[in-house]
């Protein structure tokens, strides 16, 4: 069976040295908010070039405290809309519910699934306050016409960064094009964890100096609290983890890119709707490579018996999630589409290519049902 994501394999290559961290961070007797957290956040702020980098316990907290973080600032308050991209996974929405904010549901590209820019204005009302951007399956949404926008209506972007690490916008990386990002360290992401963790990227030094307390149970001095926070820490070990594995990142993103590079060119089935690749190459780095297709799990099912593993992401729109009831009526004909023909392909930095020929011969031998 060829892996959707063989977590194990891309790890141990660099077991000796993910070992000797922990073993470190053992021995050290400090586990929380010490050096090797301070060490990473420095590190992954200057791979990025942001002023700052705030470790803490996964990808969704890092949305929630910075919304969190601006309401505390005065920026937001309850009943205050964002505008999100319809199609992205519930944890977009979740970061904005929970601090009793309004997700407004804009359709994407069907091309690229990102948020389609040109329908966001007319989605704008007086209680706006901000535009989530998700860099869905690692592809940058962003554009001067956003800018624009934000700019126009006085608007925050925040960058749901939990796919796109490494990737780029003219020079630029994503996470730091915004005011504000969240990113994940969920283990299955491109600088995955061996365990949750997340960051929050911003070079705004009041919401950074907010979200750190927020993170910490509203806290900036030990049994003072300023706040109600949260108690959302990354732990000594994920950051000793995460800080060796963010020195191969670019290789393991270039990887993925080749795999990519192939699927696209090679993949030559009239029954597939392929993802369609920017123009600039640094703009993707390929945390899932999205097909599209009407017959969705009949492929699934022939590719599964064929040995090849796929995920589906994501098979219900969070409009249509019990978890949310008042959307439940709600038509977003794009979206829903986009959830019932898309299939997740294998992409792994340490997926070989007997493994992607393979997958690509199957995909071509499939006659569509």
């Amino acid at each position: 069976m060829i892996k959707f994501l063989d977590l194990q394999k891309i790890n141990a290559q660099y077991a000796d040295e993910l070992k000797k961290a922990v073993g470190e961070v053992i021995d050290s007797g400090w586990y929380l908010l010490g050096d090797r957290l301070k060490r990473f956040e420095a590190n992954l702020a200057a791979y990025l070039n942001s002023h700052h980098a705030i470790g803490v316990g996964n990808g969704l907290d890092a949305l929630r405290l910075i919304f969190k973080g601006y309401i505390e600032l005065g920026l937001m308050q309850e009943g205050d809309e964002v505008i999100v991209p319809a199609n992205t996974y519930i944890a977009s929405m979740l970061a904005i519910t929970d601090n009793q904010l309004k997700p407004v549901l804009v359709e994407p590209e069907i091309d690229t699934f990102n948020l389609d820019i040109d329908k966001v204005e007319a989605s704008i009302t007086d209680r706006t306050k901000a535009i989530m951007v998700v860099h869905l399956y690692g592809r940058v949404s962003w554009s001067h016409a956003l800018e624009n926008l934000a700019k126009k209506y006085n608007l925050k972007i925040v960058e749901d960064n939990a796919q796109a690490i490494g990737a780029q916008w003219n020079g630029k990386k994503s996470g730091t094009l915004g005011d504000a990002a969240g990113f994940s360290f969920y283990p299955g992401k491109n600088l995955g964890a061996l365990g949750d963790a997340g960051a929050v990227i911003t070079d705004d030094d009041q919401l950074a100096t907010m979200v750190r307390a927020l993170s910490n149970y509203g806290s900036h001095k030990k049994y003072v609290n300023d706040f109600q926070g949260l108690n959302s820490r990354m732990d000594e070990i994920q950051a000793a983890i995460l800080d060796i594995k963010l020195q191969y990142l670019d290789h393991e993103n270039q990887q993925r890119r080749m795999i990519a590079n192939k699927y696209l060119t090679e993949i030559k089935n009239n029954n597939l709707i392929l993802p369609k690749a920017p123009q600039n190459h640094l703009e993707h780095i390929w945390h899932l490579f999205v097909i599209r297709t009407s017959h969705r799990d009949a492929l699934q099912t022939y590719l599964e018996k064929n040995g090849i593993q796929t995920l589906i992401h994501y098979p219900i729109p969070p409009h249509h999630q019990k978890a949310y009831p008042q959307w439940n009526k709600m038509y977003l004909p794009i979206t829903e589409k986009i959830h019932h023909e898309v299939l997740s392909l294998p992409m792994s930095p340490v997926q070989t290519i007997t493994e992607t020929n393979h997958v690509i011969e199957v995909i071509n031998h499939w006659p569509g049902e």
